[in-house]
């Protein structure tokens, strides 16, 4: 078991941060170079929050190995009676400690080496490679090359502010000779650099998740309040799925425009045709009927694009297109949500305690919910069950939200100890439990990275940056989420090892350090920043709580002019008034959808039998009437031969053989069936129909 447990981690991390970037991005769409940095920078993130509790226990055990041979004096004075000015000292004693092998030890030089590769791969990440990647997919350009250029051209001033800061300093070091700053201490000083800069952000975020999930599932809680809140989304989102169809279709009347002026031999038009196929089908099917591809492009002196204005569409025209999409399908989705919980409201009157939805779902049923999740089970959970359950949750989250502050403005003092965090630890330490020491670990840094993790997964920068579930989200905000992820976790770990006194940078005790902070370097090189800035810059989180509390935020977007849900505000009841009306049309307009489909459903179950018993008897009466006209035939046939000499030549077998091609158009009972299932085949099954029975009469004649 000694490697067993992190490879375990290292499989299972990696399919999370694939199911989640399933989720959330496409994999048939966007560009494979996207989604692999993604991938990469949401799995190295990962592997730190998972593989640091296995850190914390192998380096207690570690601790532990090192004292174990470590003799204990202990003096024991004998006061004689007879001589009180002499006194003897037993001899010493060697009391050993027994230590416990952890059942997920990891190997002496695994770990260092393990660290070193994920945090500097996640440094290059996320400060070199996915600064460019976010450009190289937001360009228009129609080539890789155009598209790498206009990367680096945005990135220049970017990559120039990196370098101006980092020769600076080389220039401050080389003047002031008696600073003799080594590889490793510049080393050093830019991980500090960006942690200081993590952890900046990282309190900001952390302050606002530690009140906002709690207060989420409280008011999940409550039917009332999230009806009324899916009514306010409801009208705020139809208001950007308009905004989002009018710039579509601007876009769209401009991409036709050109589309008609550059013909199809202008040198441009590769340009057109490839903007042409990142548009809807719809429009690119208008837009063909529209061309006329016979005139040369030489034929008329018409002013022509630019291929730069051309690349600035193309732009356009993803941007547009993925925002369309993205809020139809949020708008469906919106729409299910809005009518489960008004059918939600309905069931909860209900006195058969059986859940009744107001639409059929559109899949069948599966096994599960025949069988396990019934309609009675689904009333128990929906209308009493879960409000309960998120209340309890809502209750554990704002205990641990508590601790998390408390410790947060407390885990400097080492004598006492007041962090909550490092109490838990170090009487787990005593009796060497190493299977809870990981477990409080585990819980306690994935609680901090969901605070902060679901605080990046709702922060919308207007519509340049927004993450939306169902594969709704673009290239440029997973790759900007890959970044963040990046620079967030590995000071949030450091915060998590001070807040358990295992960083010895901050809590100043002589212990034994873990791989990870190993490889962070000794933070004393700069001493401003470790017995400053990380100590107490976190006790910032106490105000940014309050702030959130209050939703001071929210109500400085509000008087900013962004329409935030707030109950006291008439502009809110507008929008819920509002958003009402618009899921009663969406309700009416699916209901009528949906009737016209059960009455098909049932004419069709009710004329269905009827018409399969009409077609069988047409069947058998057509075989008879064939068997007839065959006879028929035949005789008359036999008769003409015995009339006519001269019926055994040519011209008499030509007619045999027409007749015979012409017996099998007589299909009237084949016919009649098709032509009462198809209204459009009746007139063609009674043309058919006389021109075989004309037929048969011209060659009697004959």
């Amino acid at each position: 078991m000694s490697g067993a447990a992190l490879g375990i981690e290292i499989v299972v991390v990696f399919f999370l941060a694939l199911f989640l970037l399933h989720r959330y991005g496409d994999f048939r769409k966007q560009q494979r170079m996207v989604l692999f940095g993604t991938l990469l920078a949401w799995y190295l993130c990962f592997l730190i929050v998972f593989i640091l509790p296995l850190d914390v226990s192998t380096t207690i055990y570690r601790q532990c190995k090192n004292e174990e041979h470590t003799a204990i004096p202990t003096v024991t004075s004998t006061v004689s009676n007879r001589t009180a000015t002499n006194s003897s000292v037993s001899p010493t004693k060697s009391v050993s400690k027994v230590c416990y092998k952890p059942w997920s030890y990891i190997p002496d030089g695994i770990m260092p080496v393990f660290w070193r590769v994920v945090y500097w791969t996640s440094q290059c990440l996320t400060w070199l490679l996915l600064p460019f990647m976010q450009s190289y997919a937001r360009s228009g350009g129609f080539s890789i090359t155009g598209k790498i250029k206009t990367a680096l051209i945005e990135n220049a001033i970017y990559y120039g502010t990196y370098l101006l800061i980092f020769g600076s300093l080389l220039i401050y070091v080389a003047v002031h000779p008696q600073w003799h700053l080594s590889w490793y201490e510049l080393q050093t000083i830019g991980i500090t650099a960006a942690n200081t800069w993590g952890l900046f952000l990282l309190v900001l975020l952390l302050g606002y998740g530690l009140v906002e999930i709690p207060r989420s599932y409280w008011n999940a809680s409550r039917h009332g309040h999230l009806l009324i809140k899916t009514y306010f989304k409801a009208a705020k989102l139809m208001a950007e799925k308009a905004d989002a169809e009018e710039n579509l279709e601007d876009i769209m009347e401009e991409v036709r425009k050109i589309s008609e002026a550059i013909k199809y031999n202008h040198p441009l038009r590769k340009y057109i045709d490839t903007i042409l196929r990142k548009c809807p089908t719809d429009y690119q099917e208008k837009m063909g009927r529209n061309m006329d591809d016979y005139e040369d492009f030489d034929d008329k002196q018409n002013t022509y694009p630019s291929e730069k204005s051309l690349v600035k569409l193309h732009k356009q025209v993803i941007y547009a297109v993925q925002r369309h999409n993205r809020t139809r399908v949020q708008w469906q989705i919106l729409l299910d949500e809005a009518f489960h919980l008004e059918d939600v409201a309905k069931n909860e009157t209900s006195s058969s305690r059986q859940f009744v939805h107001s639409f059929a779902p559109a899949e069948p049923p599966g096994w599960i919910n025949r069988y396990i999740y019934t309609p009675t089970v689904e009333w128990y959970w929906e209308c009493m069950l879960r409000q309960w359950f998120y209340r309890v949750l809502a209750v554990v989250l704002s205990v641990f939200s508590v601790v998390v502050v408390w410790s947060e403005c407390t885990f400097f003092s080492t004598r006492p100890v007041l962090s909550l965090f490092a109490v838990f630890i170090q009487l787990a330490e005593r009796e060497y439990n190493y299977l809870y020491i990981e477990m409080a670990c585990f819980i306690t840094i994935f609680f901090l990275c969901t605070c902060v993790y679901s605080t990046v997964f709702r922060i919308r920068v207007f519509n340049y940056y927004y993450f939306a579930s169902h594969h709704q989200t673009d290239a440029y905000s997973l790759q900007f989420s890959g970044m963040l992820f990046c620079r967030l976790t590995p000071p949030l770990c450091l915060n998590f090892l001070g807040l358990i006194h295992m960083d010895s940078a901050i809590s100043h005790q002589q212990k034994e350090q873990t791989a990870y902070t190993s490889i962070m370097g000794s933070m004393r090189v700069l001493s401003f920043i470790a017995n400053g800035f990380y100590i107490y810059y976190p006790m910032l989180i106490v105000i940014l709580c309050i702030a959130t509390y209050f939703s001071l935020g929210t109500r400085c977007l509000n008087l900013l002019g962004f329409q935030q849900f707030m109950g006291d505000n008439n502009m809110t009841s507008d929008l819920i008034d509002e958003g009402k009306e618009l899921i009663r049309r969406e309700k009416r307009k699916r209901q009528r959808v949906e009737d016209g489909e059960n009455r098909r459903r049932e004419w069709k179950e009710r004329y269905g039998n009827q018409r399969d018993d009409y077609s069988a008897r047409n069947r058998s009466t057509h075989s008879e009437l064939k068997e007839t006209n065959y006879s028929d035939t035949a005789n008359a046939s036999a008769n003409r031969q015995a009339k006519y000499s001269r019926s055994s030549g040519r011209p008499e077998r030509d007619r045999i053989e027409l007749l015979q091609d012409a017996e099998p158009l007589d299909f009237n009972a084949e016919a009649l069936s098709d032509d009462l299932e198809s209204e459009m085949g009746r007139h063609a099954g009674g043309r058919y129909l006389s021109m075989s029975s004309s037929r048969s009469r011209i060659f009697d004649d004959v």
